[in-house]
């Protein structure tokens, strides 16, 4: 017997069964607002992420040397991987570009609720626009997501913040602050004890009592006294983050959005509007998903500037928002018809399990010469709406049975007649 690996996960049919439909939700949803789906691959050059989040980064990959003697690792994430592909062909390309991808990252990180080193995201990205209507459109498509999976307002909320805003405070103070530390500090606000977070601020240049200072606004939120206290650039940020909450209004989901300035996102490549979804009752204690705007990106991967946004929707978070509000799908199998066999009869059942795939059904049949009560029971198991049985007795009489698995109900139908014209005949159609 082998183990598992750590951090890693198996899936059932059952189970996959519930995280198709979610996934199959969430796409939809992408593909209503126009967003294309790509492919990517699975191994990029180690080198890469160390450019863009400095030589720490390779202790959290799954990085190695390959047979060529390149130094790869598995994705752990999608932005690079996209910027890669916008640089590769961005004149030919049509703008706005958006794309929409579903698969597997990796991360060598400590394994907890909602965290593994295997993991799935459907990552949602909009490239070159930066008008307010591209957040709010990234948005729009989050809260049509969790909606179409019979999520609510009570249930969810986004929590919109703005990395100018944050760098502008800080430079608006009388220190040598470093703002990427300081806005890293304010990303980990929730995680630690005040003293400890404070502690960050002063580590990243401001005082004591600066640091309270920072906090008490960003806390209140209030961005008329924000932009009073800042200057232009925190003006201008101010200006855009209302412009994108009112296109919000426009766009439909303004009610899931709600200002939080403590909301930072700890990725540096981020530039300006950025949001976490949470749990609205918190019960599920960390954010579900986030994501935001990264202006520079493109430009940094050698291409023109180009400004971006996007999301990304982690299964395992999302798993926990659904589950908590008790709308993730039921973990069963689903058939529409077990077709099973008695005697020599393959060649007739074999024409009936066709015909009814053919009009898009799932349709199982025997193929493990089983007995009777093992193929009803087989049936049973795999959640069979309905069994139409081919037996040696009903075909001299030109029949078939077909037997309602929930009520237990059966009746005989023509075989010719079977299905005949009917996309989904069931035992009411012949009772």
């Amino acid at each position: 017997m082998y183990d598992r690996l750590k951090g890693f996960r198996d899936f059932y049919p059952d189970e996959m069964s519930a995280r198709r439909q979610v996934f199959d939700a969430v796409e939809d949803a992408a593909a209503r607002y126009g967003f294309r789906e790509i492919a990517t691959p699975r191994l990029e050059r180690t080198q890469m992420y160390v450019d863009k989040s400095g030589e720490e980064i390779v202790e959290e990959l799954y990085a190695f040397e390959d047979k060529g003697g390149r130094e790869v690792s598995l994705t752990p994430e999608l932005t690079p991987t996209v910027a890669r592909m916008v640089v590769a062909k961005q004149q030919a390309l049509s703008k706005p570009i958006k794309w929409v991808s579903s698969r597997p990252f990796w991360r060598f990180e400590q394994v907890q609720q909602g965290r593994f080193r295997e993991f799935y995201q459907t990552n949602v990205d909009i490239f070159g626009s930066s008008e307010p209507e591209a957040d709010a459109e990234i948005l729009a498509f989050a809260a049509d997501a969790l909606t179409s999976l019979g999520l609510t307002a009570d249930d969810f909320e986004f929590r919109v913040s703005h990395r100018d805003i944050l760098g502008g405070l800080l430079d608006s103070f009388d220190a040598d602050v470093d703002t990427r530390n300081a806005i890293r500090a304010v990303d980990k606000r929730a995680k630690v004890e005040d003293e400890e977070y404070l502690g960050l601020l002063s580590d990243a240049g401001l005082s004591y009592d600066q640091a309270r200072e920072f906090d008490d606004l960003i806390v209140a939120g209030d961005l008329d006294a924000i932009a009073e206290f800042g200057g232009d650039d925190v003006k201008d940020a101010v200006e855009n983050l209302r412009a994108v909450l009112a296109a919000t209004e426009d766009f439909g989901v303004r009610q899931y959005c709600d200002i939080s300035l403590t909301t930072a996102r700890g990725l540096d490549y981020y530039t300006g509007v950025v949001f976490e979804c949470f749990d609205s009752t918190g019960d599920v204690s960390r954010a579900a998903f986030g994501g935001g705007r990264y202006d520079n990106l493109i430009e940094d991967f050698g291409g023109q500037p180009t400004p971006a946004v996007g999301v990304a929707l982690g299964d395992a978070t999302l798993q926990l928002l659904c589950e908590r509000a008790d709308v993730w799908p039921e973990e069963e199998l689903q058939t529409d018809y077990y077709v099973l066999t008695v005697g020599d009869t393959r060649a007739v059942a074999s024409r009936v399990a066709r015909d009814l795939r053919d009009r898009g059904n799932v349709v199982e049949m025997d193929v493990a010469d089983r007995s009777f009560g093992a193929q009803m029971g087989y049936a049973d198991s795999i959640n069979a709406e309905t069994v139409v049985i081919v037996g040696e007795q009903d075909l001299e009489n030109d029949e078939v049975t077909v037997k309602d698995m929930d009520t237990g109900d059966q009746t005989t139908a023509p075989v010719s007649d079977f299905p005949g014209d009917r996309d989904r005949p069931t035992y009411d159609d012949f009772a």
